[in-house]
């Protein structure tokens, strides 16, 4: 029971982070039709930012600084590069094909500053472990779900009561309207890739922090099991990417922490349950969990 716990923790801790990446997948596509494929490098830079920032700044100020840092490169890929493709008629196609390119590029570069080497993003929990009942947590893990928390339910406020959050979804249920009603949809959605490259630079804190070793260059690739999670709630669902990134941390580790029983499945299974859940839950909603009516779909 003890390690059922363990695992059932540590995959909500898991989900939490996740969460915070999906949440940005979703807030990019609600924006500009645009299914952002730069987002694991964009997190790699938040979190490379921090460890090499850390040492002369101290870990709070490095990643205030990754934070804006990196929402800024977010909001200049869609103002400097996207924009110049929208008027294509099939522009959210080769936007998308866009943001694999800046992906190549931003991960090329952070792969030959990274090399070999595991960074340390010097965060404050290191690896210190408390005690819930009789299970051992990390504190990292414990941080990641209150630190998420508290970011997804500012996001949420943000949607809900501020004039950007109405203007987003104004300009995500029908475009054409929210201009002729005064809004600047280019506005709003870049600061939608900024929010969305905050939100990243965040996750990458705790993709990096105990038990994982350090920042490396796959880190970015780690963040990819968040579009499942997406992809489950539906990519207009925030409150979607919320409970597919829980259901996807929840599978990840419990396929993990039971390997020896789903030998049978082949050993890194569990690198391959989100995207086989992914699968299992499509057959059965196409549309995703959460997606609304006529939502549409890439």
């Amino acid at each position: 029971m003890t390690v059922l716990l363990s695992t059932v923790l540590d995959g909500l801790a898991l989900g939490a982070v996740y969460a915070l990446v999906a949440l940005g997948f979703v807030i990019v596509f609600k924006a500009s039709g645009v299914l952002d494929f730069a987002h694991g490098s964009l997190l790699l830079l938040g979190g490379y930012l921090v460890a090499v920032l850390h040492a002369s700044l101290g870990f709070a100020a490095a990643l205030a600084a990754a934070v804006l840092a990196t929402a800024a490169v977010a909001g200049a890929v869609d103002r400097l590069l996207l924009r110049r493709v929208a008027r294509d008629p099939h522009a959210a196609t080769v936007q998308t094909i866009v943001t694999i390119g800046v992906d190549i590029v931003l991960l090329t570069d952070l792969s030959r500053r990274i090399g070999g080497d595991l960074l340390s993003l010097g965060d404050p929990w290191r690896d210190s472990v408390s005690r819930i009942g009789p299970v051992p947590v990390a504190d990292s893990r414990l941080a990641a779900v209150a630190v998420s928390a508290a970011v997804i339910g500012a996001v949420f406020a943000l949607f809900r009561f501020t004039a950007w959050g109405l203007s987003l979804r104004a300009a995500a249920e029908d475009p054409e309207a929210a201009a002729l009603q005064g809004i600047r949809t280019a506005r709003v959605r870049t600061l939608a890739w900024c929010l969305a490259g905050a939100l990243a630079a965040v996750a990458a804190v705790f993709l990096a922090a105990f038990p994982a070793p350090g920042l490396d260059s796959g880190t970015g690739q780690i963040a990819l099991k968040a579009f499942p999670a997406a992809i489950l709630g539906g990519l207009t669902s925030p409150p979607g990417a919320l409970a597919g990134s829980l259901l996807i941390g929840l599978t990840e580790a419990l396929a993990a922490g039971y390997q020896s029983e789903l030998h049978v499945l082949g050993d890194g299974f569990a690198d391959v349950a989100p995207y086989a859940v992914m699968v299992l839950v499509l057959l059965i909603r196409p549309a995703g969990l959460f997606a609304a009516k006529g939502a549409a779909r890439v």
